[in-house]
């Protein structure tokens, strides 16, 4: 199977041929540093550099990586000055994690 470089439904992702919206929206998620930069800007906007040192220096080939594959899926823009931030559907994003996160916390709790 040929997996586009950028995971967006409809297309060709890991784990569909069909590119079902879960399964183009968790390829998404699954690459390296991408769930910590929409953790990273659930505050506000950030510059590049201030989101790699909260990103504890991932390097800059891989968060310009990350950073333009969310632009693309309309995660998050860049703005002039103001860096980094969520778009409406990023925090639209982060607020379907939310059930996620409280549930990791109380895993952690018992475990």
């Amino acid at each position: 199977m040929a997996v586009r470089k950028n995971p967006r439904p409809g297309r060709p992702v890991r784990g569909s041929q069909t590119g079902r919206p879960i399964m183009a929206l968790l390829d998404l998620l699954g690459r390296r540093w991408s769930l910590r930069v929409i953790w990273e800007l659930r505050e506000g906007g950030l510059s590049f550099r201030a989101l790699q040192q909260k990103c504890d220096g991932v390097s800059p080939t891989v968060l310009n990586t990350r950073l333009a594959e969310l632009r693309e899926a309309g995660v998050l823009v860049q703005r002039e000055g103001d860096g980094y931030r969520l778009t409406r559907e990023g925090a639209g994003l982060l607020a379907a994690l939310a059930p996620l996160d409280a549930w990791a916390k109380g895993w952690a709790r018992d475990g």
